[in-house]
């Protein structure tokens, strides 16, 4: 199969504006996240909304394609720079462009979900840790899956899934396997042109995760475990703790 890595990247985020354009240790996030993704892919490109983004892309060498400012989600910028490929692949990779610690790894965690013919759609989720504790586990910033038998997403929520009956909260974590979300997807590319013409869904709206619409219309989500630990860059105290991270990796 071919796969191809899309790269999401907005200027205007709410939380921290111009936020691909931060440096980090000496690098820009949106120029690691590509280095991180690049080697594990047929092809990699960003596909962003501004021209600041665009230049910048170009200027460490990487492939960029400019797209519409009106896109309500990653997945429906994801579409359309895909359209401008002039090329066929088989799996879309849809990794956030605030994830500069992504690793090949689970890249390659992601594209093996492809193995099984069953699955339209793929991510990844990290077990949480008994140590991790329970505010953790019930932070709602930080959405949760149950997997079935199969290794296919039964549901995500942002309260903690499954409720255990019978035993204290705090002893939760030591008593079941909780599944933390990692949010990179994989699609099969006739999937990913399927769901960009979805409507809003019931439950997406509920929970605000835009994955339930894919289950409520029927899709199968695959889904890999890793055990690599990531740090996502929302706001500019996340970027400070990722400076710190990365000092650790030298």
């Amino acid at each position: 199969m071919k796969f191809i890595a899309i790269i999401p990247a907005r200027y205007a985020s709410t939380r921290f504006p111009a936020k691909p354009l931060a440096m980090l240790g000496g690098k820009r996030v949106i120029e690691r996240v590509y280095e991180q993704v690049a080697g594990a892919t047929d092809k990699t490109v960003v596909a962003t909304d501004d021209s600041r983004i665009y230049e910048a892309v170009k200027a460490f060498g990487g492939e960029v394609e400019m797209t519409s400012t009106e896109h309500r989600s990653g997945t429906d910028r994801c579409w359309e720079a895909y359209q401008k490929q002039g090329e066929q692949f088989d799996v879309v990779i849809n990794v956030q462009g605030d994830e500069p610690f992504i690793q090949p790894s689970q890249i390659e965690t992601l594209k093996s979900c492809f193995n099984d013919p069953n699955t339209d759609i793929a991510t990844l989720v990290k077990p949480f840790s008994a140590d991790d504790g329970i505010a953790v586990l019930e932070n709602p910033n930080s959405p949760k899956v149950v997997i079935d038998n199969t290794m296919h997403a039964l549901y995500f929520s942002r309260s903690v899934i499954p409720y255990i009956r019978g035993v204290e909260r705090e002893q939760w974590l030591s008593r079941h396997t909780f599944y933390k979300h990692i949010g990179i997807y994989g699609f099969r590319s006739q999937v990913l042109k399927a769901v960009t013409s979805l409507p809003q869904s019931p439950l997406e709206i509920a929970e605000s995760l835009e994955q339930l619409r894919w289950l409520e219309n029927g899709y199968k989500i695959g889904v890999g475990i890793s055990e690599v630990e990531t740090i996502g860059i929302d706001t500019p105290e996340d970027l400070v703790r990722a400076e710190e991270f990365l000092k650790t990796l030298k």
